[in-house]
């Protein structure tokens, strides 16, 4: 039995089945309109008035032609608070009372007692001695019923009620032996569930001041019937072992929140609305409601009224049904043309089941470690929906689709995946604009169904974990679609409301606000927990170094808390500090804890910078290795995930094809024709400009990360809209620049994997290691602009070769060079070591498929021993005996 002590209860609301028959309480009572008493007789159905106490069948009072009785049998009687009813012929269902404690405006004791009674609902009130009761006259419980609109009292349960029926039902009490006041009344459970809303009042013409004794805060008492109060915890919906359902939304804002419940998901409107009593259904800020079973209802909203969010809104966007934010499972609900109707719904709705179970017997995470990582990025419907994947129609551009293409990944050498977005998003604006937080998108599986999002997703990562494969989420939590996310809940809480400048206020979330960073922490947790999930990139990260006025936080909460958590903080998080609209400092470092990762922006930065002719030879050395400006202060370049190509900007192949003023920030180049070309020349230059941004990549300290569609050429026709992406063309793999870009990713990858000890190390490699060149072995002219060309000898660390048992042999020297300019080079290598020889591994500059080689071609030992090499090219030579 619960007890609930509160102040009064507030207004009542009304209910609306929309499209159900209308129900009738048959049961003679009392209806007042203003001042004036009628009595209005429904048909005498289930429903019963009954005094407790004093086994008196008296009070029968005449009005117009008709009577209304007050039956009291003495076989159930009310005790103290907290007490059960009487247990004479009483069944165990009939004693599961809920009971509430209110205190009138006088400071009387009110409690009301709600229990199930064979197939109804029984409500007895029990009021202690009432302080106005010194005169001897009859007190009266002045009720009504509402589901809807609190504001809306009725004495029946009509879903449409004309103006004149409004009003209330007026039962009286009678006084128990030991002088308290007691009435009950029945209700049968096919009108469940409602609020009974009362007041205690006295007949008209009693001088008492006031007819009407409400709750001590001046509003009338509301008790739920049918259900149960809730719990504020856990947020969302909760189904208990025993088929309970419990509902529960954050919102401070909203004056009154609607629970709207469907029994058909393609429904235009709820079969059921309760506006939750803010007295009753509300800890704090948190609304909640439960029921013992709703197997009738299938999916669930809300609608929150009274929020200034609303003021400058029209009705529909008032009255729109909204998704609860904590909803694990989304259903399609029916959209409607804004402004078409008052009950515009939102597109999606919560599914009210549990989450399917799934089997992961059999799974083994990866766990690889971040020096390992080789990473490909890609859109899941991008990557398999083009026809030429060859895949069954329900199968491409799905989640599945994505498996069926695990040779692919093998070729390349990916170990990991990297996924766009793959939250519910808004369509127009593309997933980079999600609406929900905790259910993958349904798009991506040819049902369209969320059960089957859920069970394709669990698929693919356990499908991809046994070949070895991890799986990281982009996220966005910066901001969200521009409608149909949380609008609407609580504004003030999620979103900054034009507070930040250069952000929409209506889609730009507050991610540092305790409600919103609990609301993202628990969903990364969900998808750890519930999908397995192997990390996170967070899009658009300076973002989440902004307080709630937009301040610069030096220890965000959010970053911090990610970065502490007990779960989150052994994945793999990753911050994309990209910043284009520059709102935070240029100097402003990621505070990391020596947990987060980044997106490397200075390394695509700096590294096309170079290959264009405008970096400087320092700033290819630091990204070369492992961006020590960044990544020194107690992480590692194991910390850097370095790409070339943003997610968002131009692919590689349009890197080298473009470069018109509006593409200034994309640090492009076009190799002397803007597009699309059959000048052999530039094409040319292109091709070894492409070579070596991949060249780049690979042998730089760091996590590779690679663009789906970079390795054959995808083109946007140097677009960086996300629309004008366009999908992986699986006949590209077999075009000449397909076939040998793919086979180049492929030799470097594995040789990186081969030397592991210069390419990934978890730490950065000792001074003494490296030794810096330009052409003629002169240490390199670091700060001078027209310096365009850098060579670098890595020596394999002895000690450390010896004792890895990966490869307990002796691992050699390597040798590169980086030619950014437009003349060739004659380049001397430095002596190899004893016993040992150059051979030339890799030449960017030379023609397919003799510009990469695994044994390597041997240099001339002629001394001293020099290598020309041509206009913007790379090479890389690595000392070997003849026997190796």
């Amino acid at each position: 039995m619960a007890t609930f002590l509160s102040s009064l209860i507030q207004p009542f609301c009304g209910y609306n089945r929309g499209g159900t028959e209308s129900f009738k309480l048959a049961v003679s009572d009392y209806h007042t309109y203003g001042q004036k008493m009628n009595y209005q007789s429904g048909k005498l159905d289930e429903a019963r008035m009954q005094a407790h106490g004093e086994s008196k069948v008296g009070f029968t009072k005449s009005l117009h032609r008709n009577v209304c009785r007050a039956y009291a049998p003495s076989r159930i009687s009310v005790g103290k608070s907290g007490q059960k009813f009487g247990t004479g012929g009483k069944t165990e269902e009939d004693r599961k009372v809920a009971t509430y404690l209110f205190r009138t405006e006088f400071g009387d004791l009110v409690y009301a007692f709600v229990g199930k009674r064979g197939s109804g609902f029984m409500f007895s009130i029990e009021i202690s001695s009432l302080k106005l009761a010194s005169i001897d006259e009859t007190l009266l419980l002045s009720w009504g019923v509402y589901r809807s609109n609190s504001a809306i009292v009725t004495p029946n349960f009509q879903s449409i009620l004309p103006e004149e029926t409004i009003g209330a039902t007026e039962t009286p009490f009678v006084r128990t032996s030991e002088g308290k006041f007691a009435v009950e009344l029945e209700f049968d459970a096919k009108h469940d569930p409602f609020y009974l809303s009362f007041l205690l009042k006295y007949p008209v013409g009693v001088d008492s001041g006031s007819s009407e004794i409400k709750s001590h805060r001046k509003t009338s008492f509301s008790v739920p019937v049918g259900f149960g109060r809730g719990y504020p915890s856990p947020l969302g919906l909760s189904i208990s072992g025993d088929g309970s359902i419990n509902f529960s939304i954050f919102s401070s804002t909203a004056e009154s929140v609607v629970l709207c419940l469907y029994n058909d998901s393609t429904s235009e409107k709820p079969v059921l609305e309760l506006d939750l009593d803010p007295y009753i259904n509300r800890s704090g800020n948190i609304w909640h409601a439960s029921f013992e079973g709703a197997s009738n209802f299938v999916s669930y909203g809300y609608r929150c009224r009274g929020s200034k969010f609303h003021e400058n809104q029209d009705e529909a966007e008032v009255s729109r049904i909204l998704v609860d934010p904590y909803a694990k499972i989304l259903t399609a609900s029916i959209p409607k043309t804004r402004g078409q109707g008052l009950g515009l719904p939102s597109k999606f709705l919560g599914q009210i089941c549990n989450v399917p179970a799934f089997s992961w017997d059999g799974e083994v995470r990866p766990n690889l470690p971040m020096e390992k990582l080789f990473i490909y990025r890609l859109n899941v419907k991008h990557f398999t929906v083009d026809k030429s994947s060859q895949l069954p129609i329900d199968t491409a551009g799905t989640f599945s689709g994505l498996t069926q293409k695990l040779l692919h990944f093998k070729k390349l050498g990916v170990n990991a995946v990297l996924l766009e977005p793959i939250f519910p998003f808004d369509e127009k604006d593309g997933p980079y604009f999600p609406f929900h937080f905790f259910s993958p998108t349904n798009i991506y599986v040819p049902s369209g169904a969320s059960i089957s999002s859920l069970n394709s997703v669990k698929e693919m990562v356990k499908e991809l974990h046994a070949n070895g494969v991890e799986v990281i989420l982009e996220v966005v939590f910066t901001h969200t679609a521009m409608d149909g996310a949380l609008q609407g809940i609580d504004d003030s809480c999620y979103y900054f409301v034009n507070r930040v400048a250069n952000s929409e206020g209506k889609s730009a979330l507050n991610c540092n606000h305790p409600i919103v960073q609990q609301l993202l922490l628990d969903s990364l947790r969900h998808w750890v927990t519930e999908f397995h999930i192997d990390g996170f990139c967070f899009i658009n990260a300076s973002s989440l170094l902004q307080g709630h006025h937009g301040e610069l936080l030096s220890r965000p909460p959010f970053v911090e808390a990610i970065a502490f958590d007990p779960l989150l903080s052994k994945t793999k998080i990753i911050a994309d500090f990209w910043d284009p609209q520059e709102s935070v400092p240029k100097e402003t470092r990621f505070p990391h804890w020596k947990r987060w990762a980044e997106l490397n922006s200075k390394f695509s930065n700096d590294i096309k910078e170079f290959f264009r002719g405008e970096g400087l030879v320092s700033s290819l050395a630091t990204r070369l290795c492992g961006s020590g400006d960044v990544f020194s202060d107690g992480r590692g370049p194991a910390f850097s995930f370095n790409f070339i190509a943003r997610n968002v900007g131009l692919p590689l192949v349009d890197l080298v094809s473009f470069s018109s003023s509006k593409l200034a920030s994309e640090l492009s180049w076009n190799c002397g024709e803007e597009g699309p070309t059959s000048n052999i020349e530039v094409l040319e230059k292109r091709l070894k400009q492409i070579r070596n941004f991949i060249f780049v990549l690979f042998v730089s300290l760091g996590v590779p990360v690679l663009n789906m569609g970079d390795e054959c050429g995808q083109s946007s026709g140097g677009s960086v809209a996300f629309k004008d992406r366009k999908s992986f063309n699986w006949d590209s793999l077999k075009t000449d620049f397909g076939t040998q870009t793919t086979q180049f990713i492929t030799f470097l990858s594995s040789f990186r994997s081969r030397r592991f000890d210069l390419f990934q190390s978890r730490n950065f490699l000792k001074v003494e290691n490296i030794d810096w060149f330009d052409n003629n072995q002169s240490p390199p002219d670091w700060e001078d602009p027209s310096c365009k060309f850098l060579a670098v000898m890595l020596r394999a660390d002895k000690e450390e070769s010896g004792s890895i048992t990966e490869n307990p042999k002796p691992q050699s020297d390597i040798f590169m060079a980086f030619n950014a300019s437009d003349q060739s080079v004659s380049v001397a290598l430095p002596e190899p070591s004893e016993g040992t020889n150059w051979f030339r591994l890799v030449d960017t500059a030379l023609s397919f498929p003799g510009f990469f080689s695994s044994d390597g071609e041997p240099v001339p030992t002629t001394s001293p021993v020099t290598y020309g090499m041509q206009a913007h090219s790379c090479t890389l030579f690595e000392a070997k005996s003849f026997n190796d």
